[in-house]
């Protein structure tokens, strides 16, 4: 275990540098940069943008921007906000828990849905059960989630009036309650999409596993086939679950940036697209670097569990 473990934040730390390097030219090669928004500005001269360029550091060969930003970032510095002048963990720390409510609502919820039709479709296998998830399935994961916010949007906030069209609370109100009712809309269309996804793999799954011989001398032996499917079939289907599960982490920044853009919910997605937009690059590159490293603690997680619940499976 000691010895997974070493090898395993060797490459992390390999794959992080990796990351940083690959994000860092690709932002700063871009067409633009920080200073064009500075160049919009009316009056401003070419002596200013140098001026600003100075005291931005950005007048450096690109090289030298980089070793300095990763020092920093070694010592903990995650550097500063073009625009507001804020450390980037602040303002990541305070557009996590938006985003920790939205994500992790939907995929609990789609986990939970998903992994029941999932079984339910492989265990009554060619049946109208089956066919209409599939075809459920299939419709889901062809409808981009922009569009579908959008059509939720106007059926549900702007005909019917049933829930807020955006946002996560109502101005000068905020309770549990009015966060939960503005949660409604987004949460389900994210629900709608990742119970397509779960269910699929669940469904394959399981009937990987009912296939195997243990399953057949289970039920040669006289066990009812509620007990086989509870506690030999379920249990080894979840197995393979469980790494994608672990590889949900990231989706706290990538799996949000639509839902959130579409229903201006305050989170981090939405915090990337607009730091994109301002070329605030101290900001991205903050974000790129904490969804690699959810990639990577998610990865570990994942066997880590698998190891736990599965004794045949050793990590070395």
């Amino acid at each position: 275990m000691l010895n997974f473990l070493i090898r395993r934040l060797w490459q992390s730390i390999v794959l992080l540098f990796l990351v940083s390097l690959i994000g860092f030219a690709a932002l700063n090669l871009a067409p633009g940069g920080p200073l064009s928004q500075f160049a919009l500005t009316p009056g401003m001269s070419q002596a200013a943008l140098d001026r600003i360029a100075q005291q931005m550091g950005l007048d450096r060969p690109l090289p030298v921007q980089y070793a300095e930003w990763l020092g920093h970032l070694l010592r903990g510095d995650w550097g500063r906000s073009y625009r507001d002048g804020q450390p980037v963990l602040s303002i990541i720390f305070a557009h996590v828990p938006a985003t920790l409510l939205l994500m992790g609502t939907s995929t609990l919820l789609a986990i939970a849905i998903g992994a029941w039709v999932g079984i339910q479709s492989a265990v009554r296998r060619n049946s109208v059960f089956d066919d209409v998830a599939t075809i459920a399935s299939m419709i889901a994961l062809s409808i981009p989630t922009f569009w579908f916010g959008l059509v939720a949007i106007y059926f549900f906030a702007l005909k019917l009036q049933w829930f807020p069209a955006g946002n996560m609370y109502t101005m000068g109100d905020g309770s549990a309650l009015d966060v939960a009712w503005h949660l409604v809309l987004p949460v389900m269309v994210l629900t709608f999409v990742d119970v397509a996804i779960w269910s699929r793999y669940m469904r394959g799954a399981t009937l990987e596993v009912i296939n195997q011989d243990f399953i057949k001398t289970a039920r040669a032996k006289g066990l009812s086939p509620r007990r086989v499917l509870l506690r030999h079939v379920v249990g080894n289907a979840l197995l393979p679950m469980i790494t994608l599960a672990g590889m949900q982490l990231p989706t706290l920044l990538g799996g949000a940036l639509v839902a959130e853009t579409v229903f201006t919910w305050p989170g981090m997605g939405r915090l990337f697209l607009d730091s994109l937009g301002y070329s605030d690059y101290p900001v991205v590159m903050g974000l790129l670097m904490f969804s690699a490293m959810l990639v990577l603690l998610g990865s570990l997680l994942a066997d880590l569990l698998t190891a736990v619940i599965d004794p045949r499976i050793r990590l070395v």
